[in-house]
């Protein structure tokens, strides 16, 4: 297994890592097979989405906020419920195809990594599994 080491710099935001992802692919030689992505965290998360247009990932952080608002109805005492909430709609995994040594993704899609408490250091477990 390999880690990616992701450092966020705002509360909530959604951080375009194709490019390390398809690096660490690159080079590991990983030619065929399926690439599994994994969030370790209670508070982030990892997603597919469209990466042509940065308005998409400022979209959906800005309304992230208005379908679960910081200050909710919560009773968790360390004020990030939000976060967690936030963490379970997106999911901690994704699972990609590898072909020919290239992630496979759509015309207009990007690998996020999803944070909604920060700034912290992350971590993103990448697993390859071969064909």
């Amino acid at each position: 297994m390999e880690k990616l080491e992701i450092r966020t710099s705002t509360r909530e935001e959604l951080i375009d890592i194709t490019s390390r992802v398809q690096t660490l692919v690159s080079e590991n030689n990983w030619e065929d097979g399926m690439l599994l992505l994994f969030c370790p965290h209670t508070t982030g998360a990892v997603t597919v989405n469209e990466g042509a247009d940065p308005d998409v990932a400022r979209d959906i952080t800005v309304n992230m906020r208005h379908i679960v608002p910081y200050n909710g109805d919560y009773k968790h005492m360390e004020g990030n419920s939000d976060a967690h909430i936030k963490a379970s709609m997106f999911g901690p995994d994704q699972m990609l195809i590898v072909e020919n040594g290239r992630v496979q993704l759509g015309t207009w899609q990007a690998i996020y990594f999803c944070e909604f408490d920060g700034a912290r250091n992350r971590k993103l477990w990448v697993k390859f599994i071969p064909s």
